[in-house]
């Protein structure tokens, strides 16, 4: 069963909206100029190119029985625990019908945040985006990232070419990770993968940790109102992943995680974008992408799911 997301949907709406986006700055700019205040002046440098972890740092020691000398440790446990959880099944009414899902299952969320023009927030389009967002976005039900299925076994993401059924992060594709013990038998470990540029599903440091918006400058090279002053859209179109991180919690006693909270984080930077008669524009946007498990029952009722 192909878990059902909106991503593909979104990033079509995030080309458009950085378009109207465009075109808005330079029509409010004519009223800002005559005394008006929609277009608020902004920091435009949203981000810095250094990668630097956003979680404690890591400190050797046993937790909840498990002891770790190193990041390696951390990785490498992670990765035993996401193998072992992935073969967890259990029984479902999805859609009318009864079925076998993961044990855990999740939620996903989008939010956009800063989204600036000429180094300007516009507080029209700021007020606008939510509504757009919840029209288009309604979320699906979602595996442990990377996740492209919610049957056990045969999870596959890239057009069923990449199995993730089984982890690919390794130690290499972490920035930064720790451990906590929560004293009750379960640990909590933070992993903050490595900074990636226009990150593919499954395919890079962030893709092995992530459920990853793969290639959104292939949409926006399918807007025909859109072109660029100079350079290609792989030359103006950067997507930056960069500082997220995951926390799992997980029951050492059965290796199986229970709970988790991914939060990816995504800087869009347009440069010299000509847009129907404005030319050479530059925008900028951040995107929040979440996975929360389990999933509540209420999430599940609402994508027409129950447990049981």
């Amino acid at each position: 069963m192909k878990a059902k997301t909106g991503l593909d949907v979104f990033n079509k709406i995030l080309a458009v909206i950085l378009v109207i986006s465009i075109i808005a700055l330079v029509v409010i700019c004519g009223v800002v100029k005559k005394g008006g205040a929609s277009a608020t002046p902004a920091n435009a440098d949203a981000t810095s190119t250094e990668d630097v972890a956003t979680i404690d740092e890591f400190v050797a020691g046993t937790y909840g029985g498990k002891e770790f000398k190193t990041v390696e440790d951390v990785v490498n446990y992670y990765v035993e625990c996401y193998n072992y959880t992935k073969t967890l099944g259990a029984n479902y009414t999805y859609e009318g019908s009864p079925t076998t899902m993961y044990k855990l299952v999740g939620s996903e969320n989008i939010e956009v945040k800063n989204l600036l023009v000429e180094g300007k927030s516009i507080s029209m389009i700021d007020q606008l985006i939510p509504g757009i967002l919840s029209s288009v976005f309604t979320g699906g039900i979602k595996g442990l990232p990377p996740s492209g299925s919610l049957v056990p076994g045969n999870d596959t993401v890239t057009d069923q070419k990449i199995d993730v059924s089984k982890s690919l992060l390794t130690a290499d594709d972490v920035l930064a990770a720790n451990v906590k013990d929560n004293g009750d038998g379960t640990i909590s470990i933070t992993i903050q993968p490595k900074a990636v540029i226009l990150s593919m599903p499954a395919q890079d440091a962030q893709g092995h940790f992530f459920n990853t918006l793969g290639d959104i400058s292939s949409v926006v090279s399918s807007i025909s109102v859109l072109s660029f002053s100079s350079g290609t859209v792989n030359d103006n179109f950067v997507v930056d992943y960069k500082g997220g991180s995951g926390t799992v919690t997980i029951n050492t006693a059965t290796n199986e995680i229970t709970a988790g909270e991914y939060t990816m984080n995504v800087h869009i930077n347009v440069q010299h974008a000509n847009v129907l008669s404005f030319k050479d524009k530059s925008a900028t946007v951040d995107i929040i992408y979440t996975n929360s498990f389990p999933a509540t029952d209420e999430y599940l009722t609402s994508h027409n799911c129950a447990r049981g």
